[in-house]
């Protein structure tokens, strides 16, 4: 399966139930295709929720849902041992973290404690419990949201939590058009349409496209700009903590992604411009006098992307499965033309 199409296939299915931005759909789809996790953040009631299940349901796969509170416990999430009388011993019950979808709902109104235990599953796709390492299934995706930290009964989310994010997406408040949209698709009926979705795709689908994003083509110059987006984070005055290497490496497979699903087998500047935001909002600390100026991490990371350069694409020198030439006496091609089986 080309990824083009296979993200043509879900995004569409996503959008038929969701009007808000393409581009968060696109994005999310790339954090699939990379293997991360996204977090999804902003005022209650813009559609956080439904496009988390709207992907997860067009996607495939197993699905859990888990409802974020105050009291919620780690076991809620990893499972937990339960001692049988009848044969004196303990049956282990796995919780809603088992599955290949996970939506952790609200993830910043359960406490430290609590979030703590996504930190090994998120990160390794594994838990551990009673002194065993149990799997997760692969593929394993967590998309969670997260209202505004300012918001009554929320827990800010440690910074180690927030680096194991691959993305991280605000929706913002939907067009008029895209409103519309909502109030004529449920003028008929109470329930949502993201009730009635149904997988475009097969957990073996996401498998095998992961591995086909590994060879879309970054050129010398462009893993440079990546490295000096980075490094300018890391080297300004306003921020406290820049990038980590963790970030550097999402920036540089979320690229692959977004060209392999826009049709290129090849990366150009705008798919890493377009992705330094959500890729590096949440991995960047602002300076405390900074943030009492009301700038923003968004304000920063535009400063540090117009000091670097952008480097001048020119064509892959090493394309993957490059095109046959019309003319078999003509060697040459366009930097258009080449297309992979994604």
């Amino acid at each position: 399966m080309r990824i083009q199409e296979w993200g043509k296939a879900v995004g569409d299915s996503v959008g038929s139930v969701f009007f808000g931005s393409r581009q968060a759909v696109e994005q999310i789809l790339a954090a699939v295709l990379c293997r991360g996790h996204v977090l999804i953040e902003d005022v209650p009631g813009v559609g956080k929720t439904i496009l988390a299940r709207a992907a997860a349901a067009s996607l495939g796969g197993t699905f859990a849902r888990i409802q974020c509170t105050p009291d919620l416990m780690p076991t809620d999430i990893i499972g937990v041992s339960v001692y049988n009388p009848a044969d004196g011993k303990f049956t282990f019950r796995p919780g809603p973290i088992e599955a290949n979808v996970v939506l952790v709902d609200e993830i910043n109104r359960a406490t430290p404690r609590t979030q703590s235990a996504l930190l090994e599953a998120m990160a390794e796709g594994q838990i551990s419990i009673d002194h065993e390492v149990r799997k997760l299934p692969d593929p394993f995706l967590v998309l969670a949201t997260e209202n505004p930290i300012d918001f009554e009964g929320t827990y800010p989310l440690p910074e180690a939590q927030k680096d194991r994010f691959f993305l991280s997406l605000s929706l913002g408040y939907p067009s008029g058009d895209a409103e519309m949209l909502i109030l004529e698709a449920q003028n008929h009926s109470l329930s949502h349409p993201v009730e009635n979705l149904t997988a475009v795709s097969l957990p073996e689908d996401v498998l095998a496209l992961q591995n086909q994003v590994l060879e879309v083509y970054v050129s010398t110059e462009l893993r440079r700009y990546i490295l000096g987006l980075t490094a300018a984070t890391r080297e300004s005055s306003l921020l406290k903590l820049g990038v980590s290497p963790r970030g550097s490496l999402a920036l540089f497979h979320g690229a692959q992604a977004l060209a392999a699903l826009r049709g290129r087998d090849f990366v150009i500047p705008e798919d890493i411009r377009e992705l330094a935001l959500p890729v590096f909002a949440k991995r960047i600390i602002l300076m405390p006098d900074q943030a009492m100026k009301g700038m923003t991490e968004e304000i920063v990371i535009r400063r540090c992307m117009e000091q670097v350069p952008v480097p001048v694409p020119g064509k892959p020198r090493n394309p993957v499965n490059p095109p046959e030439p019309e003319n078999p006496g003509n060697s040459g091609s366009s930097l258009n033309s080449g297309k992979v089986d994604v």
